[in-house]
This record gives C-alpha cells, structure tokens and sequence, in this order.
C-alpha cells in the first residue's frame, strides 16, 4: 500500500522511524545516502555565452566599429599611428566587458550571501526532542512540528494534525487552501490525498506533526522544478533609465561622428585625419563604465543595508526604496518592542493591578495558561516558553499568580485566524471536556451568556457588558492591548460548530507593549522627508490611537480611525477619499485587508512600501511597491512574498533603508555628472581640431587613457558615495524623474565642462605657442612639441577631473563641507589618478604606448589657476543653488502639511 494509503502508526514504520523521530546516528547515515533536501538550482545560461554578450552590447559594438576604423586607416595610411589608437580600444572592450562580467557574478555571490542570513529552518524530532534545523538537514524519516504560516520542506504524512489547513497552489494549482488529517486516505494519488503535505505547500491555519518520506530532487516539486522558471528579473526603473540614457547617448556619439566625417570629407581633410576626428569623437562619448557602475551601487549599498539589519531579496528594490511616498507598518513588534506583560486585569467588573492576587479566578488564569501554541521546555526544572509574545505574556501572568497544571494533549482546537479573531481549545479533565477561548472582546463576548464573579456565576446582562466595555475602552486609552478570556464546559455529544456558544466570560488582560526606544525619532524623520506613515494593526482603536500618540504619528485631537468592519463596507473610491485625512490609522484590520488599502493608495499616485508577517501579509505585500517582512516574528511564506526583510524587524531600520535608496539614485547623478564632464572635455578640442584646423588637441588613445584608466577609480568612488546629511530633509523624488535632468546636464555640459575643455585648450595653446608654433604650421605625431602639448591637454583633463570628483561628491553642499575624507576609494582614486598621469607623462613607456612626452614644471604652475578657478565658479554655483533650493522645497514641517507633501521634482540639481 502506499503511505497515504497506511494509518500513522504504518506510515511511520514504513519509513523506520517511530512518534519520537529518528535517532541520530540514523538521520546522518541517511543524509549521506539521500543528500542535502535541496533542489539544485536551474540551470542558467553558460558562463562563456554571458561573457561573450558582455562584448556584444551596443556600446561595445560602437567601439568595435571604431576600432576596425582605426585598423582600416593604418591600412589606408600607415604610419599615422591608428593601429596604436585600434589596440587601446580593442583592449577598453575586452576590459570593459570582463569587469562587467565579474561584477555580474559578484552580484550572484553577493545575494546568495545575503540570503544566507535567513536559512529556511524547520522543527525536527530527534532522539524525542525537539531541534530547530536548517531544512537541508532534513531525511526521509524525520517528524516534522509544522504550523501557521511554515513552508512545507519536504515531501511527509501527516501524523497529527489540529484544524490545519494547506495552500497547495504552488504544486497543484488550486486557488484555496484546502483541510488536512491524519486519517488514511483513500485515494490512489498521493497528490490527491489530504493527509499528504507537499515540498512548497504552506500551512494555512493550524498545527499538526508529519513523517517525511521524500526529500531534495524525489518531491514531487523537485520532479517538476526543472520544467518551471520561478520568478523572472524585472529591471529597476532606474536600470531602464539608464538604459535609455545609454542608447542616447551612443546614438548621439554615432550621429555626432558620422556627421564630422561627413563634414571633413566635404571641406577637402585628409582621409585619416577625419577618420581620427570621428574615432575620437565616438569614443570621447560612449561612457563605457556606466552599467558597471551601477551596478556596484546597488551591490555595495545593499551589502551596508545587511550590516544594518535590512536583508534585500531583489537588488531592484534598492532604488525603488528612494521613491516609497507611503509606509504602511503594523504596530507590534514594528514600532513596539513585542516584550509583552500583563499590567491590568477586569475581575468581579473592576480594574486592577495585574499584580494584585485575585483569589476565587482560577478559571480566569487556567484559559491564560492553556489556551495557547507555546513551545514550553524546563531546563534545570525552570520553566521557558517559545512563541507568540502576547501568549507568552498571559502564562507568565498565569504562573506568576495561580499555577496550574502543565495541560495536557488538547482534544481539539479551533485556531486563530484574521476573520475570528479568536482561539479556542478542548481540553479532557475528570468531568468532560473544558473549551477555553480567548481573543478581540468584540468577537468573545457576544459568545458569552454568564461571566465569573469571585462568589460564583451569574447571568451576564446589560449592566455587566457595559462595565466590561467601559473597561476596555479604559485600557485602550492608556495604550494596553485588550484580550478577553472565556470558557465552557461541553456537554457531552455537544456538535463541534456548537461547541464556541454559550461561554462563560472570565475576565479582560491588559497587555502593555511599549513603542521602541528610537521609533519617535524615525517616525520624525519621515515626516521630515515628506513620507506619510500609516499603522494598521489588528488592536482595538484606543490602543491603536495611544501607541501613535506615543511616538508622534498622531498629533492632532481627531484622527481617523477606520475600523476593519467599516473598510468592508467602504467602496473603493470612498476608501481614496477617506485616505485624504491629515491623519489616518487601520484597527481591528484583518491581514488579508492590507491589500485593499495597498491598492488605493497605489490608486492615488502613492509609492508604497507596506511591512507584514504573517501569511495572509502575502497578498499585501507583493501588491505594494516594496513589500517588506519581519525576520524575526515573519513566517516563510512572507519572507518569499517581499521584496527585503527586516532582520531586526525594527520601523527605525525602513527609514535606513530608505535613505541608502536614495543615495543611490543621488550616486549614479554624481557618477553621470563627473563622467560627462571629461566627456565635453574630450569632445571640444576634436571639435576645434575639425573646425579651425588646429593640430588634434588629444589623441582618441589618450581620451580612453582617462575613461577606463585615470578616471575609472574616481568615478567609481562616487558611486558608492554616502547620501549627503540633508537626504532625509526633501520629499520624495517623482518617479517620473529623468536621470539626466535639465540641472544636470546644465551643470555638466555648458558649466563644468565647458570650463574643463577651455583648460585644456588654453594649455595646449600655451605649449605650442611657448614652443614657437604659428597658426596653419603643419606638426607631425612624431613631432616633440606636438607630443607635449597633447600631453599638456591630457594633463589638464586629468588634473581638473582630481578636482572635479571634490565637487562632484555634492551638487549642492560646499566642497569645504564635504572635505577630502570620508570615502577611501574616491582617495584611491586620486592616488591611481597621480600615478597614472606620471608614468604617462615621464616614462618611456608611457610616452610609446600614448604617444606623450615630458612635460616641463611650468606647465603645471600654469594649470594651477585653472584648477583653482574650477573650485571658485562651482562654489559660487552651489551657493546660489542652496538659496533656490531653500525657496523652492520649503514646505511645512508640521504633522498636516508633510504627510501629504509633494514628490520633489528636482531635489538633487
């Protein structure tokens, strides 16, 4: 018979292992036959077929095209040099492509080490005892403790199970969970069978213990895992940006280039030297480290948002985080500390310390104590629990004042969910069976028909359900979260949907979890950033509405509260209307709500990141913009659901990651602006030499000399740069911004760089004319005044840009501000800068290779003023751009006005 097909007992004897799981010496001679429980990864496209597309993208077919040119005119007219300038470009590509192509398996090595951080861990029974291991560990054999919210990590039968309830969808398709049992089952597909839980299936609802009997590749989602691709990579909008840019920009360097050689071609210049004019124009424009560059920001800032407790799954959202407008958080154990303790307690309809005895309530503290899913061990006799922190926080209270009994096996359960809002559990005792329940005072006490009083029980009537919601309230408003605790006892045969009727009220728990220490200060921030916060929480109103005016997400006297049975009745747009209130929080909300609440503010133009933990959070957060789960308290399936977790499930760590988000978009601006700046630098003197008929100011060799080699450590330097202070201070930015906006390439092309090519310009001009040259004089590329001149020019570049990447750290704070320090590579960068330009400038090698010569001290006297100046016309820039900034941003700082500030159009000019 087959397993699903046998009671647990065979089921368990089929796979040799019995109730108390296996033994350790059999799980590892079984993990050495089976292997790990893992399914290998699908297989990806060969390394040497990615590597060839790095050399096949359109920026490296430009440079190839420029380097056939190059070979062709060596050919045409040798002994010009071209098969020189043919080499260096060849060898930009093969450079460019192979750095593309490690940092692409970086990227694959870095998140898989950041993945890392949460291994997929599951409860095992072994030698009776109950271990957390990774799900790796597990074998054929092994019983397996599953509840709410656990992904399934192996093929098992179920030997045990309390109300449990299966998502399946992931193996079969179904779109609603469905029940499991222990029961044999007759049907002749496993797959089929209720009691049969499969690799990639969740739990639902409930709790129950398996056997597994298949593992790794033998599951029946290891057999169909090679025929499924899972989740496909989407571009962020800043890479399509990018991308976009990119196109245009090599357009314009093919267009530019082609209409120079066209030109000279018309006014009579020779074959060769208009076809050096066209190389060099192309190659002056194509930004060869772009994409690279990118792509290391986004790496690099996802490996400091690690080190500060934010796991992103999917690089994307790195900058898609600097664009979240909206943060909708559930209050407990997010902005709360989830360490819960009962402060007050309503017995005989009064309020009191929860401290105090309370003689004659046994009852009271025995559904504290039983009603529960703890984990509960005594090591050294002392008794430690695991688990949900509000139950914890109830046995405490139980054990503290009125010990019982440990409970015994539960005869049946009914289990917590978001629609109850309520657990109840059956316990055998001498006279029957005992059903306790607690849960929302709401969903409790309309069960409720008598309620215990010190002297006995009585009916419950209309003055006493006044007093227990008067108390409620009263709770609330001091910000405790409010559980009422009931219980029955069953008359015998009593039908099991009848079974939560008829309860006993036994009394309320007041439950204090106090907001985080620095949770203030973050809600602060963003309303400083101009980012609405929203808490949505499953507590009654006045808890809700206390906890917010604790850390300041509440200032004014009427906030709207919307209740999870008014947002049922909410159409849509009455729903959008509503989120117009200055300020708005969710209580009494089902998970399964989030969703709708993500969608309209979605609807409104909003980007949203909303946090969650539980399995109904799955929908929620694969709706909004970022979907973020808590690592610690989060289940797997929210964990697989959201695009980063919080490893400290901490608000304040959101607000971290929302500010690298931004640097990000903030460091590729800076990147952008340094490199167009050489670019214009490198473009004007190939214009000059096709316009007035001047000796070519820079050689196309000496030009890739400073894009993949001077500059390349500096620019990349920027790209990792920290955000500046201010960040935090500006609304969001539109996601509709361009990268390249009317500021940049401003502040770029005509200011920055315009100034760069004058610099080297006037040195080249004070070279030839220190040398003795006139205009119309025919120099030579072997000539040596014409060899230090270039050499002149390059310098200038080279210098400039050492002076530009200071300034390009910020586009609006001074440069006295920002400082030297701060960033090693940008340092290093300038050290690689200074060496490069010696070796070039005064070792034989360099002078052959691009064909430079010594220059003397006074060239470099005669650069320093440009340099200076350089510094002088930027600061003057930014001073007046602070004081536009200041007018045009300025936006109320109050709780009303920010919340709903605008996205920031141009906040980094």
């Amino acid at each position: 018979m087959k397993i699903h097909q046998l009671s647990a007992s065979e089921a368990l004897a089929s796979v040799r292992s019995s109730a108390q799981g296996l033994v350790s010496a059999d799980s590892a001679a079984r993990l050495a036959e089976y292997g790990p429980n893992r399914v290998e990864p699908l297989a990806r496209e060969h390394w040497a077929l990615r590597l060839l597309k790095e050399f096949t993208h359109l920026f490296s077919v430009i440079l190839w095209v420029a380097a056939g040119l190059a070979f062709l005119a060596d050919w045409y007219d040798p002994g010009e040099g071209m098969a020189r300038v043919g080499v260096a470009v060849v060898v930009v590509i093969l450079l460019s492509g192979l750095f593309s192509f490690w940092q692409e398996a970086r990227v694959e090595r870095t998140l898989a080490a950041l993945q890392g951080l949460l291994p997929s861990q599951v409860e095992v029974l072994r030698d009776g005892v109950v271990l957390k291991l990774a799900a790796e560990a597990l074998v054929p054999g092994d019983v397996i403790l599953l509840a709410q919210g656990d992904n399934v990590p192996a093929d098992c039968r179920l030997i045990e199970a309390f109300g449990l309830r299966i998502n399946r969808s992931t193996v079969t398709g179904e779109s609603r969970p469905g029940s499991g049992d222990a029961a044999p089952s007759a049907e002749e597909q496993a797959i089929d069978a209720r009691n049969i839980l499969l690799a990639g299936t969740s739990v639902v609802a409930g709790q129950g213990r398996a056997v597994v009997f298949a593992t790794g590749a033998h599951t029946e989602f290891g057999r169909i895992a090679h025929l499924t691709q899972i989740g496909s990579g989407e571009d962020s909008p800043l890479r399509r940006e990018i991308a976009h840019l990119s196109r245009r920009i090599a357009y314009l360097a093919l267009g530019i280039g082609a209409f120079f050689f066209a030109l000279g071609s018309l006014v009579g210049v020779p074959f060769w030297r208009d076809l050096i004019l066209s190389i060099g124009i192309i190659v002056a424009l194509v930004p060869e480290g772009l994409l690279p560059t990118l792509t290391l920001s986004l790496v690099l800032a996802a490996q400091r948002m690690a080190r500060r407790n934010v796991l992103i799954r999917h690089l994307p959202s790195v900058e898609t985080l600097g664009s979240v407008t909206v943060i909708c958080t559930d209050k407990t154990g997010t902005l709360t500390e989830n360490r819960m303790r009962v402060r007050r307690v309503f017995l005989d309809l009064q309020l009191q310390d929860a401290d105090t005895p309370a003689p004659g309530h046994d009852l009271f503290f025995r559904v504290a104590r039983y009603c529960q899913d703890l984990t509960e061990t005594r090591p050294d006799g002392r008794l430690e629990l695991a688990g949900d922190p509000l139950e914890i926080a109830l046995v405490e209270m139980a054990e503290r004042l009125a010990p019982q009994p440990a409970p015994a096996s539960r005869s049946d359960e009914w289990p917590f969910d978001s629609e109850r809002m309520r657990q109840s559990v059956v316990y055998p005792d001498a006279d029957g069976q005992m059903l306790y329940c607690k849960g929302a005072l709401e969903r409790v006490l309309p069960l409720c028909e008598s309620i215990v009083l010190a002297g006995g029980a009585q009916a419950l009537d209309e003055a006493a359900r006044a007093a227990i919601l008067r108390a409620q309230e009263e709770m609330a408003v001091a910000g405790l979260r409010v559980i009422a605790l009931a219980s029955r006892r069953l008359p015998p045969d009593c039908p099991r949907d009848a079974e939560e009727q008829a309860l006993c009220f036994c009394g309320l728990a007041g439950i204090e979890d106090p907001p985080r220490a620095d949770v203030e200060a973050a809600i602060a921030t963003c309303h400083g950033a101009g980012i609405q916060v929203i808490m949505i929480t499953g507590d009654h109103p006045g808890t809700a509405v206390a906890i917010a005016r604790q850390i300041g997400l509440v200032r004014g006297d009427a906030p709207r509260v919307i209740t999870g049975a008014e947002l049922r009745r909410l159409h849509p747009a009455q729903l959008q209307l509503a989120l117009d209130a200055p300020e708005i929080l969710f209580a009494r909300v089902a998970a399964d709500q989030k969703m709708r609440i993500v969608e309209a503010l979605k609807a409104k133009g909003y980007i949203v990141a909303v946090t969650g933990d539980g399995v109904n959070d799955a929908p929620a957060l694969r709706a909004a913009h970022i979907g973020i789960a808590m690592g610690i308290t989060g289940t797997d399936v929210a964990k697989e659901a959201a695009d980063m977790v919080l490893l400290d499930d901490h608000f304040a760590s959101i607000v971290t990651a929302i500010e690298e988000g931004r640097a990000v978009f903030q460091n590729i601006r800076k990147f952008l602006t340094y490199v167009l700046v050489h670019n214009v630098a490198e473009l004007i003197p190939n214009l000059a030499f096709a316009l007035f008929r001047i000796p070519l100011p820079l050689m196309p060799v000496q030009a890739l000399a400073i894009d993949m080699g001077t500059d390349s450590l500096t620019a990349l330097g920027l790209g990792v740069e920290r955000g500046d202070p201010g960040l935090m201070t500006r609304p969001p930015r539109a996601r509709s911004q361009r990268l390249l906006n009317t500021a940049v390439a401003l502040r770029a092309y005509l200011f920055l760089g315009l100034y760069e090519a004058a610099a080297a310009l006037a040195v080249f001009f004070h070279v030839l004319l220190g040398g003795g040259w006139t205009y119309g004089m025919a120099l030579g590329g072997d000539d040596l005044l014409y060899r230090q001149a270039t050499t002149a020019c390059l310098s200038a570049i080279v210098l400039l840009q050492i002076v530009n990447v200071f300034l390009c750290r910020s586009a609006l704070r001074s440069v006295f501000t920002t400082g030297l320090g701060g960033n090693r590579l940008i340092l290093w960068g300038v050290a690689l800068e200074v060496a490069l330009i010696l070796l070039i400038d005064y070792t034989p090698l360099g002078n052959e290779l691009l064909g430079t010569a010594p220059i003397p001290a006074s060239v470099w006297l005669f650069l320093l003023p440009w340099a200076v100046g350089m510094i002088a016309i930027e600061e003057t820039r930014k001073f007046f751009a602070r004081r536009h900034l200041a007018h045009a941003t300025e936006f109320p700082v109050g709780r009303t006005s920010v919340r709903h500030a605008p996205p920031s159009k141009e906040p980094f000019p």
